[in-house]
């Protein structure tokens, strides 16, 4: 298998066949989860997301950063209400994808490349589990810090994330708790993704419940403000302290 953008392979793909194809993850301790849910839903339209996620872009206003944008749905939603939108991906076929369906302003970027070049933003959209890309318990307030200096006064963060904690999964507590002994948070999961012959480099995505959060925002000059709890994720509110 080599390694390479497996995940826009596999949006690229979407874009002719979204309900054909599986969302192929890897777990460093070697689980496989496959799910049909991942490729459809980063093409979704508006009409056909979960209620919570509709009702975190109401609390969307200004200029909008969408982090992880995967296939351009919040991007593409929020240039149609009006606002100023950069899509930003670490995957150079999903950046395509976002052009390629009308995302006007896509660029290939890490959450760790963010600086001040970028402009000014309102609001930073972190949907599809995006609010993991936070990382690890090290990690995670140096990029809040970071988007809190690119960020208008009013600045808010709309994320959407996994509590990883409510599962009866015997490996996945077991995993939780392998994590807590080596010093990481429970939820923190080192992963990659797959498709066909492709698979990502390995990176690490922090789940967090929401007292988790709480710390985690502790001292980066964010508070969190409200909570949409979904049926398998949440989407937290964000607002400067």
């Amino acid at each position: 298998m080599r390694t390479g953008d497996a995940y826009g392979e596999m949006l690229l793909a979407a874009l002719e066949e979204p309900e054909e194809l599986f969302e192929i993850v890897e777990r460093e301790d070697g689980t496989i989860m496959a799910s049909k849910f991942g490729p459809a839903s980063y093409l979704a339209p508006y009409r056909k997301w979960d209620p919570h996620q509709r009702q975190g872009m109401r609390f969307a206003r200004g200029r909008v950063l969408d982090v992880g944008a995967g296939g351009g749905r919040v991007a593409l939603h929020l240039q149609e209400k009006g606002h100023d939108v950069v899509a930003i991906d670490a995957s150079p076929g999903a950046v395509e994808a976002c052009r390629t369906r009308g995302v006007r302003d896509a660029r290939v970027m890490r959450i760790e490349d963010v600086d001040e070049s970028l402009g000014v933003f309102d609001t930073v959209v972190m949907y599809g589990n995006n609010l993991a890309l936070l990382s690890s318990r090290t990690k995670a307030p140096r990029i809040l810090r970071k988007l809190a200096r690119i960020t208008s006064e009013r600045g808010r963060i709309i994320g959407e994330c996994l509590d990883p904690y409510g599962t009866d999964n015997p490996k996945h507590r077991a995993y939780h708790e392998r994590n807590r002994k080596r010093g990481r948070m429970g939820g923190q999961i080192r992963i990659r993704v797959r498709y066909e012959d492709v698979a990502t480099p390995w990176f690490d995505y922090l789940f967090l419940s929401e007292p988790e959060l709480h710390e985690i925002l502790d001292g980066t000059g964010w508070r969190l403000a409200r909570m949409l709890p979904g049926t398998r994720t949440y989407v937290a509110v964000i607002e400067k302290e």
